[in-house]
């Protein structure tokens, strides 16, 4: 198993169907650490979804849930976290955000949190 690598899923929904509340549960099955942040305030299993931007430290991973136009208003922040790498699902692509990631030193990847997890990639 990897090291825990503290996750932020941006974009997270209490709804069973949506992608983001499955990469919840399955960073937390896999023993990651995580903060999620959403539109609307609620829970998935133990991990509560949070509507402001909290203070985080030691972030590794940004996981986006959310579509290019979603994502403008939250880049100062994720930019201000430092972390190691912003992963963007299906749908999160965001050529300007992974070039402002890299001028960052932080590692743009277009990739699925749930295949990295379930392949051991993560």
């Amino acid at each position: 198993m990897s090291d825990p690598k503290k996750t932020l899923v941006l974009g997270a929904s209490e709804n069973p169907s949506r992608y983001s509340y499955l990469a919840i549960q399955s960073l937390v099955n896999h023993h990651h650490p995580v903060v999620a942040i959403g539109r609307r305030p609620g829970m998935v299993n133990e991990i509560p979804i949070q509507t402001n931007l909290p203070e985080l430290e030691e972030i590794d991973t940004v996981t986006l849930y959310l579509s290019k136009e979603n994502q403008a208003e939250y880049i100062p922040y994720i930019l201000s976290l430092k972390p190691k790498r912003i992963i963007f699902n299906l749908g999160a692509e965001n050529p300007e955000l992974a070039r402002l990631a890299r001028e960052n030193q932080i590692y743009p990847q277009e990739a699925c949190t749930l295949v990295l997890l379930s392949t051991g990639q993560y």
